[in-house]
């Protein structure tokens, strides 16, 4: 079943208890709100984490630009949110190089090609793992709470929905990694730790 960004907004508004939207440019409050904070929720969500399904890799052309130690860059893909560690072969379970990023490059000791694993900017809803929406779902709702109802307590119910839903998320993603059963520290979990 196809899914758009009009029904990920009007599940974030039945979290909320509030009527559904016909489009995200209807002239009402709701449908405001959540078109103004969609895409950027979006891609927090997308970055704070190493999604397995968001993941993509690319083979990039690197320059020497002859100074420190750190001395061949890298240009990011168009698409890419955040990096992945590096590695020398480019794959999860490599041996770490030095890297470090700076605006839309990749700094690394090692020559070119190099394979960048990252996190993609995934806009189309069917792209997506079904737990990732729930969660977009429910930061969505934590977002417009109180602008839209004006309840303290819809904020709490927000919250919570999207606690249990990185949570299921965080439990499907790991399994989805496959290899040896272990349990990551949160900022494994994130994708964003470096040797």
């Amino acid at each position: 079943m196809a899914i758009t960004p009009l029904d990920i907004a009007n599940m974030a508004l039945a979290v909320l208890d509030e009527a559904p939207i016909d489009s995200l440019d209807q002239d009402v409050k709701a449908a405001r709100l959540l078109n103004l904070h969609f895409d950027l929720t979006r891609e927090a969500e997308l970055t704070k984490h190493a999604w397995v399904f968001a993941i993509l890799s690319a083979s990039v052309a690197g320059a020497d630009t002859g100074s420190g130690t750190l001395n061949f860059a890298y240009e990011l893909p168009v698409d890419c949110l955040r990096p992945l560690p590096l590695t020398l072969n480019g794959e999860p379970d490599g041996v770490p190089i030095s890297w470090r990023q700076e605006a839309g490059l990749i700094y690394c000791d090692q020559p070119g090609p190099r394979l960048i694993r990252y996190v993609a900017n995934l806009t189309d809803p069917n792209d997506w793992d079904a737990l990732f929406s729930e969660v977009l779902v429910a930061a969505l709702a934590i977002k417009i709470a109180h602008p839209l109802t004006h309840k303290s307590g819809m904020i709490d119910i927000a919250r919570s929905a999207y606690d249990r839903a990185l949570d299921a998320a965080f439990t499907a993603n790991a399994i989805q990694r496959g290899g040896r059963f272990y349990t990551a520290s949160w900022s494994q979990q994130r994708g964003d730790f470096r040797f």
